[in-house]
This record gives structure tokens, C-alpha cells and sequence, in this order.
């Protein structure tokens, strides 16, 4: 090379290569603010004025309120309002229209709202409620469905005096045919239970009415637009007058889909007092008087051939209402799809009945009702393996779903990964050797595997008329972007997973990305955080607007550089050729040629995005989400014959994600999912005597800590579903949904035993071996 020629080179513009975010692993956008404590959560929020609620709760199931005296109360100095049932409108709420703000006649269940205070401080509060006396006639406790469906059993709500509000069927196929061609049917009953959500920030709300009317409520909603809606109906505000700033929010899980009692309440105490009120549960508040996940029991039935084929599947399923009627009572709309569509099964028939008791009601939950459905399911599935003495892993790859097939309850499985996640996580977690060998035993400690698979939806769900989300994107000046999306972040990393799929379509660093998506006054409709449906849609919608944005930029870019749009593209804050990368302009300063010069323009696009599912019909047939999630998990665990302790050792887990967006997010969401799952699974539990609960602590309420998490391995089936955002689904609530059966098929391995009842605590395991040993003259161990 000449000298002249060497000197020419040097003075190229350096290429710029084109980077991809997808699939990196990138920091939440909002760590350094909660990791150095600079986030204000909402007890970090006082404003001007402010006063403090607090509420009084029945603590008894069930009993008729004969008088409430609130004089002492009224008299105590700072204590600013005291109100009952008959100082405010009661207007029901809640799925079943059963619940109301305070209760007026009757409480049904120990939760149950009564009367309520506003103070100068906390303190002042707490002694105003201990102030306040309540005369009740007690009435009898129906503590179980099966006490309240037995003859003569008290009525919990008047308008069900069967105390069943609701009953759901669904079928299809033929089952008596189903049974006639099986040549092994299993049938037990699986039996699952209450447990808290335990968000680490406790349930609370600030509600302010300014000069004219308008109620500003700083609240840890995930479905803010329908809060604004439904909250409007409750408390007599026009919804164009409410407006939702959601503060960080320390946990979610499902617990903020619904508008709860306190919420109205800390409304009707700002109201009444035309202040600020703070409205915040203790712990122990929040074990005791939020809804828990939906328990339920599951009679179920299923058949083989010889050859392993599923035959059919008959369900009858009994959920534990509480007293009253949230979020809870709908699970069987995806319970049913579990059992419907989680495998090939020809014939397959459900009733499920939902009924009153007067223990505390459930709400919504991560998994939505298919944790318990897939506990029931996926145990069965190896009930049937031991019966056919066929291989667990083989039997379920037997009846694995391919892409392209529509389940017989109507779901398109356009893209599945089923059968590579069995493989994989079978794979992963060396399964041939370990379940071929002999069983592993050191002293008392025998050691087992096992697996189970899930099935849930990927893109959201159709269940409102619209599961749509908006997005308003603006660029500025000197190349930054700020993205106002409808979709909330409640600690599940959505704003960094939107800021990346806009700053790769932009060609910008992500550092140029800002996402504002916590305030109705200015971010577009979103239908809410919930069935796995953020990095879908709102994905989807923000990618829309960055390619308007995109289409826009590289417009005016070949207006001023004078070259064709096709021929250019964005990288790294440049226009760069579209071959070779060589930048020609920053865009920051292609922007400033829009605003400033001759038309004097700026770039703003909006898009609303809409997924293509369907709602159920009254037969709950219907493609309900844009696509579905698949996932394995295997568990190996040890067993300790003399104590009955259950350990993890380790989780292999393998989950078809469409693509990974954001790596670290992902696997954090598969982490946090398992811990959930181990909990549910061997120690959590809602205990509650006579409708009471007795464990509101976490001293006694026994949640997982690190030091109990086994070795983890994570696979990610990338099946790239052309619906979604670079590919990618929803899998949020999937880690935790297989986590008990496979732990409770792992035990199965290890002892023989068929534990159909959850929690596996060292007792029910201690219990169920000895009534084993009992039976069988004793089990060999040592």
C-alpha cells in the first residue's frame, strides 16, 4: 500500500456497526434509584396537610352489626372524621357486585370492613379505631364448601341460598367414548390452598380532592385505566376527574388487579375531611385482610391406551369463594384450558362449582388458577405413567403439541415449543441416568426426580373488549426519546424491555431512551398488568411507534443528505449507509433540520396495538391470547424418611419464550417464579381456624429465603412467534405454574408415596409415610 493510499484510509469515516439489545442482558432502568433508596414509595410520599387512615375490621366471620358506636372515637382530640356504613353511598362491587366499601347488616367474612378514621398522625389513628364499639349477633361459621353445600347449611349472601354464585361447564369430545377405549384410568382428588401474596410493599393508597373537585389518588393499581373506571362508580366521581399516579410498586402478583375496600374508603375519608389521607396496611393488615390465591379441589380422571395416548380427562373442580367475590371466582377460565389443552386429549369434561364460605375471599394470582389446575393435572400424568410403566418423559412426549395445531377448546398454537422444553430440561437435569439407576439413599435421605410441563397464555388474554395498549413517542432535539406507554411497571421490568425494542429500532443508545408510563393525565389506554401480557403487547405497541419514528427519521434524513431512504438506515445514534454502516449524520441533528428548518415539523407518532385473540364464547371456546407459553421443569429432591423434610437440591427449567428481549429480566422472572413455586409447593400456607387467620406474620407465615434455593438451570426455546415483539412472548407467570408437580412427582419417585394435598410440609410427608409403612409393613430405609 502506497503512503498516499495508507493516509487515505486513515481519513475514512470509521464504519459504525449496528448493535442488537435484543437478547442482551440489561440492568433494569430503575435499579439505581431502589438500589441506593431514592425511589419514593408511596410511605415516602407526605403532602401538605395530610392526614392518616386507618380501618376497623370485624375480626369474626360471620355475624349480623345490631350498633356502632363511634362517639368515643369523634371525641378523641385530632381524630378528623370517623364513618360507617351509614355516612357513605354503598354501591357493591367486586366480580360477584357482593362486596361494598363498609359493611352496613352483616359481615361474611373476619376481613370485613366496619368503620374507619382520618388523623393528625398514625398513632392517633390506631387508637381512634380501638375506640370505637361494635355490637354483632354471631351466626354460624361455614368454614368449608362442603359444610356450606351440605343440608341446612347458613346462608352466606342472601341471593345464593345454595351458596354457589357461580358454576362454569365445558366439554368436548365424548367421554363416556374416552373411557371405552382406555385401557387405564387413574382418578384421585388433589387438594390446594390459600396462600398470600406477601408483596414487600404493603397495600395502601393516598387519596387528595383538590379546589375543584378532582381526586388525585396515588395508588399501587396494576390496571390503573380500569381503576379510574370502576373506582369512579364506587365513590361518585366522574372518571375524567380521578387521575392514578402509581408510585413505585413492591410487588404486585395478581393482588392489585381488583378495586379493594380500603381504596373507596381512604376516597370517602379525603372527601369528607377535603384533605389528603394516607391510607397504609400494617403486615399484619395485609396478611389478614387481602384476598389470597384461589384454593380449590380438583376430582379428577383420566385415561390411557396401552401405547400411552390420553383418552380423556374428567374434572370436577370445587373452589373455595370466601366471602365475598373477587378476581378469584374467574380462575376456572384458565384452569379449564390447562385441562383442556395441556397435551392432546380427544374427549375432556369440566364443571367446576364456586362456592361461599366465611373464610377470607381470593383474588387474582400469578399463574391465575393454573398452579393449582397444573398441581392436579401433571401429578395425574405421572399416576398414569406408573399405571402404563412407562417412562413419565416419554409418556408426555407422546402427547405434546406440535406448532400449527388448534386445541379442541379453540386455541391456535402457532408457534410451540413443547416438546423441545421436555427434551431440553430432561436433558439438562441428566434424567435417563437418574430415573434408570437405582434410587439414590444415604441414611434416612432417599433422593427422586421428576417433571412437569405447563401450558398459559403468552399474549395476553381476551377477557375485556379491549386487551389493546397505547404508546405516544417524541423525539427531541438532540436525539432523545421519550416513550409515554399506557403499560405499568410493577417491578417486572417492562420500561426497560420497551426502552430496548425502541432503541433498536431507533438506531439510538439506551441511555437516549426515557419511559414515563405512571401517570393517567399523560400516558395512553393500556387494559393492565396482567396474564403475562406486557412485553406483547406493550411491545408490539411501543415497537409501532419507533417505526413510525423510524420511517419518519429516515425521510427527513434523505431530504437533507440528498440520498434515497432505502439506502440509509440508524445505528448508534448515527444515519449511517445502510451498506457498509458508514455514519453521515448524527441524528440529533437530522431532528434539529425537521424543527428548524422550512417546515418546521416535529417527530411524534401514537400507536395503539391490538392483538388478534378472540374472547370466549358462552362454551369458553375462543382464541383468547395472541400466543402461548410451554415450559418443563424437573426437580430433584431429597427426602428424609424420619423427619419428613423435603429438599430441592435442583430445578431444571426450560421455557419457550418466543425470543429473549431482555436476558437478565428473563431469567430474573424464572428465578423469582421457581423461589414462588418452592414456597407454594413445601412451606407456605394461609392458616385459618374458624374463618380466622392465625399466622398474619412472617414469623409464622414461612416464606422461602435464599439460603433454601436449589441450583437452578435456565433454558430458553426460542420458537420466535411472528406476533410478537421481535419474536418474543409472555412468560411471567409461567416459572412458578410447574413448580409443585414437579416437586411433588420428584417425592413420588423418591418414596412411592402419591402426596395429592398441598403444602408437602415435613408433617402431611411425615403423616403419609406412616401411613404408608402402616399398610405395607414398613418402608426400608437406613
Amino acid at each position: 500500500m502506497t503512503e498516499l493510499a495508507s493516509q487515505i484510509q486513515l481519513e475514512q469515516p470509521p464504519h459504525t456497526e449496528k448493535k442488537t439489545l435484543i437478547g442482551q442482558r440489561i440492568p433494569k432502568l430503575d435499579a439505581p434509584e431502589k438500589a441506593t433508596g431514592l425511589a419514593h414509595y408511596l410511605e415516602d410520599i407526605k403532602l401538605p396537610r395530610m392526614l392518616y387512615g386507618r380501618i376497623l375490621f370485624a375480626n369474626r366471620p360471620h355475624a349480623r352489626i345490631l350498633n356502632i358506636d363511634t362517639s368515643a372515637a369523634e371525641a378523641l382530640p385530632g381524630v378528623r372524621a370517623v364513618i360507617t356504613a351509614a355516612d357513605i353511598k354503598l354501591v357493591p362491587f367486586g366480580f360477584g357486585r357482593d362486596n361494598t366499601a363498609l359493611k352496613k347488616d352483616k359481615v361474611t367474612c373476619s376481613r370485613d370492613e366496619v368503620a374507619a378514621v382520618a388523623a393528625e398522625t398514625p398513632a392517633l389513628a390506631a387508637e381512634a379505631v380501638r375506640r370505637i364499639r361494635v355490637t354483632y349477633d354471631d351466626l354460624p361459621v361455614v368454614t368449608s364448601p362442603e359444610e356450606a353445600l351440605a343440608e341446612g347449611a347458613a346462608v352466606i349472601h342472601e341471593k345464593f341460598p345454595d351458596n354457589t354464585p357461580f358454576q362454569y361447564d365445558y366439554a368436548h369430545g365424548n367421554v363416556e367414548r374416552g373411557i371405552a377405549e382406555s385401557h387405564v384410568i387413574v382418578e384421585e382428588t388433589y387438594v390446594t390452598h390459600r396462600v398470600a401474596h406477601c408483596c414487600l410493599g404493603t397495600s395502601g393508597l393516598i387519596a387528595e380532592f383538590d379546589a375543584r373537585g378532582r381526586l388525585t389518588l396515588h395508588s399501587l393499581t396494576q390496571v390503573p385505566f380500569l381503576y379510574q373506571h370502576d373506582l369512579s362508580r364506587i365513590v361518585g366521581v366522574p372518571p375524567e376527574n380521578i387521575r392514578i399516579i402509581q408510585p413505585p410498586i413492591g410487588g404486585g402478583f395478581g393482588s392489585k388487579l381488583d378495586i379493594h375496600p380500603f381504596e373507596p374508603i381512604c376516597v370517602f375519608l379525603a372527601q369528607k375531611t377535603m384533605r389528603p389521607v394516607r391510607l397504609v396496611f400494617s403486615r399484619e393488615e395485609e396478611f389478614a385482610a387481602m384476598p389470597t390465591r384461589q384454593p380449590a379441589a380438583f376430582r379428577l380422571r383420566s385415561g390411557a391406551r396401552k401405547d400411552g395416548t390420553f383418552t380423556f380427562r374428567d374434572v370436577h373442580m370445587t373452589l373455595d369463594n370466601g366471602g365475598h367475590t373477587s378476581w378469584g371466582a374467574t380462575t376456572p377460565w384458565i384452569m379449564m384450558r390447562t385441562f383442556s389443552s395441556l397435551y392432546r386429549v380427544p374427549h375432556v369434561r369440566q364443571h367446576v362449582d364456586v362456592v361461599y364460605t366465611n373464610n377470607n375471599y381470593a383474588c387474582a394470582f400469578r399463574g391465575y388458577g393454573n398452579p393449582q389446575a397444573t398441581f392436579a393435572l401433571e401429578s395425574q400424568v405421572d399416576s398414569l405413567a406408573a399405571e402404563l410403566d412407562m417412562d413419565p418423559l416419554e409418556l408426555r412426549l407422546r402427547n405434546a403439541q406440535e406448532p400449527g395445531e388448534t386445541t379442541p377448546q379453540g386455541m391456535f398454537l402457532r408457534t410451540c415449543g413443547l416438546t423441545e422444553c421436555l427434551q431440553t430440561a430432561a436433558h439438562r437435569a441428566s434424567w435417563q441416568e437418574k430415573r434408570s439407576g437405582p434410587r439414590a439413599q444415604k441414611g434416612s435421605v432417599v433422593r427422586g426426580i421428576g417433571m412437569a410441563s405447563l401450558f398459559h397464555v403468552g399474549g395476553g388474554a381476551k377477557i375485556y373488549r379491549s386487551d389493546g395498549c397505547g404508546t405516544i413517542l417524541k423525539l427531541d432535539d438532540f436525539g432523545g426519546v421519550t416513550v409515554l406507554t399506557g403499560s405499568s411497571e410493577i417491578g417486572q421490568g417492562s420500561e426497560t424491555v420497551i426502552a430496548q425494542i425502541v432503541a433498536q429500532e431507533l438506531g439510538l443508545p439506551l441511555k437516549n431512551i426515557r419511559v414515563i408510563n405512571n401517570d393517567t393525565d399523560l400516558t395512553p389506554w393500556d387494559v393492565g398488568v396482567h396474564a403475562s401480557r406486557t412485553t406483547f403487547i406493550a411491545g408490539n405497541s411501543a415497537l409501532g411507534a419507533a417505526r413510525q419514528a423510524r420511517h419518519k427519521l429516515l425521510g427527513a434524513a434523505a431530504a437533507q443528505l440528498k440520498r434515497r431512504a432505502e439506502e440509509l438506515d440508524l445505528a448508534e445514534g448515527n444515519v449511517v449507509e445502510r451498506a457498509g454502516a458508514k455514519p453521515l449524520e448524527s441524528i440529533g441533528k437530522i431532528i434539529r433540520g425537521v424543527h428548524f428548518g422550512a417546515k418546521h415539523d416535529l417527530i411524534m407518532t401514537t400507536n395503539y396495538y391490538e392483538p388478534p385473540s378472540t374472547a370466549p364464547d358462552e362454551t369458553h371456546m375462543g382464541d383468547i391470547s395472541a400466543c402461548y407459553a410451554f415450559g418443563t421443569h424437573v426437580a430433584e429432591v431429597e427426602v428424609d424418611l424420619d423427619t419428613g423434610v423435603v429438599k430441592v437440591v435442583r430445578i431444571s427449567a426450560a421455557h419457550d419464550v418466543g425470543r429473549v428481549i431482555n436476558r437478565l429480566g428473563i431469567e430474573g422472572q424464572v428465578e423469582g417464579g421457581i423461589a414462588q413455586g418452592i414456597g407454594y409447593c413445601l412451606t407456605e400456607e394461609v392458616k385459618l381456624e374458624a374463618g380466622r387467620m392465625l399466622n398474619p406474620s412472617f414469623t409464622d407465615y414461612k416464606l422461602i429465603t435464599t439460603t433454601d434455593l436449589p441450583h437452578i438451570s435456565i433454558s430458553f426455546i426460542e420458537t420466535n412467534d411472528p406476533a410478537g415483539p421481535h419474536g418474543a412472548k409472555g412468560i411471567a407467570e409461567s416459572p412458578l405454574i410447574p413448580v409443585a408437580p414437579a416437586i411433588a412427582n420428584a417425592v413420588f419417585n423418591a418414596t412411592g408415596l402419591r402426596i395429592t394435598e398441598l403444602p408437602l410440609t415435613p408433617e402431611r410427608v411425615l403423616q403419609k409415610l406412616k401411613e404408608a409403612r402402616q399398610r405395607e409393613g414398613g418402608l426400608e430405609h437406613g
